[in-house]
C-alpha cells in the first residue's frame, strides 16, 4: 500500500510548493489465500518491494491545489534454488486537483480530490497497465490532548481502473497524531488503513502480489516526525498488515522528507 509518511488533508498556503520525496521497503514471506488463510510462499519464497516516490502539492489559490505523485519501484521474488525474479521501473503517475469544500474555525477541513492514474510502463509485472481515476473525500483537523497539540485525518477514496478486468477499489486510511513538545518539533502518529479491491479477474500471483486485482487488506503503521524548521521535516515510519485476502502478509519501513518553498 502506497501511503505518504505524513497526514494528508491540511491546506498549504497559496503559491506554496510542498515536495515530499520518500523511500519505502516492503517485505512478505507469507500470503493470505482467497479464504483469508495465511499460507507460506513455499521453497523459502520471499517478496520484496523497494519504492521511491516523489509527491508534490502546489497551492493555486486558497481552495484549489494541484497534486502529483510519481513512484519508481523494484519488485523482487526469490525462492531457494531458483533465479530471482526482478522487475524495476516507473509505475503509475497520479495527477489531480484538490478543492477545500469548507472549514470550521480554520481547524477542521473538508477536502475533495479528483485524481487521474496514468501508467508509465509496458512491463505487465509492474502493475495493471491501465488508466484509472479516483475521487477522494478527506476530513482533517487539529486539537489538543494532554495539553499537547494533536491532529487527525480521515480519508476515503473510490478508484476505478478502466478495462475489461479493471478493478474498482475502496482505499481508506485514518491517522491520529500528537506533538511531543510545545515547540512543535517532534510528533508521533498512528494510522489504520487498507484497500478493498474487486475485479472479475480472480487469479492470485504470489510471485508478484502487486499485479493482483481482487484482494483486500488492512494495515497499521506508526510514524515519527521531526521538524528542523517550517520548511524542512523528516519522517520515519513502520507498518504491518493485520489481515488480508489474496495479498502478501507484509511489513514495511519508510523514510520521507517534507520540503516547503514559500
Amino acid at each position: 500500500m502506497q501511503q505518504h509518511v505524513l497526514a494528508d488533508g491540511f491546506p498549504v498556503r497559496p503559491k506554496t510548493l510542498l515536495i515530499n520525496p520518500s523511500l519505502s521497503y516492503f517485505v512478505a514471506s507469507k500470503y493470505w489465500d482467497p479464504h483469508r488463510v495465511l499460507q507460506s510462499f513455499g521453497s523459502g519464497g520471499k517478496f520484496t518491494s523497494l519504492t521511491t516516490t516523489l509527491f508534490a502539492e502546489y497551492g493555486i489559490s486558497r481552495r484549489w491545489y494541484f497534486v502529483a505523485q510519481l513512484p519508481y519501484t523494484t519488485n523482487t521474488f526469490t525462492q531457494t534454488a531458483s533465479p530471482a525474479k526482478v522487475n524495476s521501473g516507473l509505475t503509475d503517475l497520479e495527477t489531480g486537483l484538490r478543492y477545500y469544500l469548507a472549514n470550521i474555525n480554520y481547524k477542521h477541513y473538508i477536502m475533495l480530490q479528483g485524481t487521474v492514474i496514468t501508467p508509465l510502463y509496458n512491463n505487465p509485472n509492474l502493475g495493471y497497465g491501465l488508466t484509472g481515476a479516483e475521487l477522494r473525500l478527506t476530513l482533517a483537523g487539529s486539537g489538543h490532548l494532554f495539553g499537547l497539540a494533536s491532529y487527525y485525518s480521515l480519508e476515503n477514496g473510490v478508484r476505478q481502473y478502466f478495462g475489461s478486468s479493471g478493478p474498482i477499489q475502496d482505499r481508506y486510511v485514518g491517522t491520529y497524531g500528537l506533538t511531543l513538545d510545545r515547540k512543535f518539533k517532534n510528533q508521533v502518529s498512528v494510522s489504520l488503513g487498507g484497500i478493498y479491491s474487486q475485479s472479475n479477474f480472480k487469479n492470485f500471483n504470489n510471485a508478484n502480489p502487486i499485479t493482483n486485482k481482487d484482494f483486500a487488506f488492512n494495515q497499521v503503521s506508526l510514524t515519527y516526525g521531526h521538524s528542523f524548521s517550517r520548511e524542512f521535516s523528516v519522517f520515519i515510519g513502520a507498518g504491518t498488515f493485520i489481515n488480508g485476502r489474496n495479498t502478501g502478509d507484509g511489513s514495511n519501513v519508510s523514510f520521507g522528507l517534507v520540503i516547503k518553498t514559500f
